[in-house]
């Protein structure tokens, strides 16, 4: 799978970690950067990875910062994505098979690596339901769509 990470300075460690575990497992990661732990702007990270997925650069998107939190907020500014923060798998797999997210998000100083890696494993090994799940994220789209300002 193709799958576009990007990070702050908080999280550029475990984004390295997470890179590596990936691309071992044999998917194709595009890294959005940061490429430092020099002090960053997490929202620049955010819509990076956010606007890759929008245009099928990549599949699906992994967002570090120190919570998650703050990089999920500046990718969901993108229209039409929808960006989950996660701090156990349960939620990452519910987060795609419930609401078709393309992206996760989680703080590095909120998880270790190892939780990390499960919530990507989760992430990346569910898929989308439809059914009843598909109408309400027409809802959500219908919503966006509402107040779109581009």
């Amino acid at each position: 799978m193709k799958i576009g990470i990007g990070c702050d300075h908080a999280a550029f460690s475990m984004k390295e970690e997470i890179r590596a575990y990936l691309t071992a497992k044999g998917h194709e990661v595009t890294d959005y950067g940061t490429y430092s732990e020099a002090r960053c702007d997490y929202p620049v990270y955010g819509e990076k990875v956010a606007l890759a997925v929008k245009n099928g650069e990549v599949e699906r998107g992994v967002l570090i910062c120190g919570t998650g939190v703050g990089i999920s907020l500046a990718a969901n500014k993108v229209q039409g994505i929808r960006a989950a923060v996660c701090s156990e798998p349960y939620t990452a797999q519910m987060a795609v098979r419930h609401n078709h997210a393309q992206i996760i998000a989680f703080g590095a100083r909120v998880i270790g690596i190892d939780m990390a890696k499960m919530i990507t494993d989760a992430f990346l090994e569910a898929s989308c339901e439809g059914g009843r799940h598909a109408k309400r994220v027409e809802l959500i789209r219908e919503i966006e769509a509402r107040f779109r300002t581009e």
